[in-house]
C-alpha cells in the first residue's frame, strides 16, 4: 500500500548504484531517508558492513516499523539503528556529533525542498548526499546559466550536484506518474565566498521573486528602499552585471556578489 507519497523502487541495480555512488569510507555512518520495506537499507547494509560502518534509517511511517525493526534484530549489534519520525524535524539531532557521514534515499516526491534545505541549515554537513527524486526536480538542481532557478541557486551554494542515472517510472511500485532520477550532491570542502550564509539566500530570494522579471526589477522590489533605483542600477554595473538581464542568466559567483551589494538595508 502506498503511503505518505512512497513509491517503492524494486530495481536492484538502481538500488546498488545508489549504494555505491555514496562512496561509504572506513566507519562512515549512512543516514537513510524514508527506509520503507528496506529495499535500499539492505544495499546500505552490505556495504556499511565492509567499512565497519553503521546504517541509520529514519522512517515516518508507523506501520513499517515493526518491520524494519525485524530487519535490524537480524543485524549485529549497532549495524543498524531505526529512527521512527519525521527526517524533516529529526535528521538535525540524528547527526549531531557525526563526522563523515553521508545521506542516502529514495524519498518521496513532496519533500525534496524541504529537506534540501534542511540539509542546508546542517551544522555538520554530510559528505555525500544520494537522493532518488523527481527527473524534472533532479534537473532543476544541477541547471546552471542561463537556466539557473532558486533551488539550483540554493543548493549549488553548498553542494556540487550531477545526475548519475536515470530511473523510469516502471521500476517502481506503485509507479508515479513520472519518471526519476538518481542525483549526488557532493559538499564542498571549501566554501565558495567568505559570506554569511543568510545574506546569501537573502539574496536567492530577492533575485528569483519573479523570475521572468529583470534582475533590476526584481532588486527594487526586493531591497528595502525601492525609491533607490538608480543606486542599484550603478551598484550592479560596477561589478559588471547588467541590470537588465534575467534571473537564470546568472551564476552562484554572481549571486554572491550581488548579495554583499549594499543595497538590502
Amino acid at each position: 500500500m502506498q503511503k505518505l507519497g512512497q513509491h517503492f523502487l524494486k530495481n536492484t541495480a538502481t538500488l546498488q548504484t545508489i549504494a555505491d555512488t555514496l562512496e561509504v569510507g572506513e566507519n562512515d555512518t549512512l543516514i537513510e531517508v524514508g527506509p520503507g520495506h528496506g529495499e535500499l537499507t539492505a544495499f546500505l547494509i552490505a556495504t556499511a558492513a565492509t567499512s565497519n560502518g553503521a546504517v541509520i534509517s529514519i522512517e515516518k511511517d508507523h506501520s513499517l516499523i515493526g518491520e524494519l525493526s525485524a530487519l535490524a534484530k537480524k543485524e549485529k549489534p549497532g549495524l543498524l539503528t531505526i529512527i521512527e519520525g519525521d527526517v524533516l524535524k529529526t535528521l538535525p539531532d540524528a547527526v549531531t556529533g557525526l563526522r563523515g557521514y553521508k545521506i542516502a534515499g529514495n524519498i518521496p516526491y513532496y519533500i525534496t525542498g524541504k529537506l534540501l534545505r534542511v540539509i542546508s541549515e546542517l551544522e555538520e554537513k554530510p559528505e555525500r548526499t544520494v537522493l532518488l527524486i523527481q527527473k524534472e526536480v533532479a534537473e532543476r538542481i544541477c541547471a546552471a546559466s542561463p537556466h539557473m532557478n532558486r533551488l539550483a541557486a540554493s543548493v549549488q551554494f553548498w553542494a556540487k550536484p550531477d545526475i548519475v542515472a536515470l530511473v523510469p517510472r516502471k521500476d517502481f511500485s506503485p509507479p508515479p506518474d513520472v519518471d526519476s532520477a538518481i542525483v549526488v550532491l557532493a559538499t564542498l570542502q571549501t566554501a565558495r565566498d567568505p559570506i554569511d550564509p543568510a545574506l546569501y539566500y537573502r539574496a536567492v530570494r530577492g533575485i528569483f521573486g519573479q523570475p521572468r522579471k529583470t534582475l533590476l526589477n526584481n532588486l527594487t522590489e526586493a531591497s528595502s528602499e525601492p525609491s533607490k533605483r538608480e543606486d542599484i542600477v550603478r551598484h550592479l554595473q560596477k561589478i559588471g552585471i547588467d541590470p537588465g538581464v534575467r534571473p537564470q542568466d546568472l551564476s552562484i559567483e554572481n549571486i554572491i556578489t550581488i548579495a554583499i551589494l549594499p543595497i538590502w538595508g
